[in-house]
């Protein structure tokens, strides 16, 4: 990677960590390039505004994901679900502040890197919901597709929740998604979908 690359890299890197912090709209470029050791001005040799150093944020999340996850599906099929869940673990583990990001700040992205974000993310989760499918178990989609979001709330879940050694939390997190989702493919939904919402308890 040449020298610009690397810090494209960290400039991404520490406006994530402030982003996660203080939110989007209360981080200047001024405090960016303060932490970078440059002046605010600088990083618009990189980014054209703060907004596509966002962008770029968050569209690299969701082609690292999708890149990483379709790997996965090209290979052994073998235990699939099982890798997504350790491979988004990782991730999440490692990345809590990217993470935060993507949840609070996707909306202040633009429009076109929205539209981008979410084709990502569409097609990532398309990979799992096939993994989940595959397990058979007469999992209709609809109901594999609600799994694998509520799966991903779980895992993303590391901004509040990853507290103890890194290890012991991707161990913790795949072992509780493996039995949520595992688990999903053996439900029967004793009201229709359709209807659930408006049944009283």
């Amino acid at each position: 990677m040449t020298p610009t690359g690397t810090r494209r890299l960290e400039l991404l890197a520490i406006a994530a960590d402030l982003f996660a912090a203080y939110g989007f709209h209360n981080v200047t470029v001024d405090d960016i390039g303060g932490a970078a050791g440059v002046s605010g001005p600088a990083l618009y040799h990189h980014f054209i505004s703060k907004e596509a150093l966002l962008g770029e944020m968050l569209v690299s999340i969701s082609q690292h994901l999708l890149d990483g996850g379709t790997l996965l599906a090209d290979g052994q099929p073998v235990d699939l679900l099982e890798r997504l869940i350790l491979f988004h673990c990782e991730f999440a583990v490692d990345n809590r502040s990217l993470i935060a990001v993507q949840f609070r700040d996707l909306i202040q992205a633009t429009g076109g890197d929205q539209r981008r974000v979410r084709r990502l993310q569409a097609s990532y989760a398309g990979l799992w919901v096939d993994a989940v499918l595959a397990r058979g178990h007469g999992v209709d989609p609809r109901s594999a597709r609600a799994a694998v979001h509520a799966g991903f709330g779980l895992i993303n879940s590391t901004p509040f929740s990853s507290t103890l050694p890194r290890a012991r939390m991707i161990d913790l997190l795949s072992v509780m998604a493996a039995g949520a989702l595992g688990s999903a493919a053996n439900i029967q939904l004793a009201i229709p979908l359709g209807e659930r919402s408006t049944t009283r308890v």
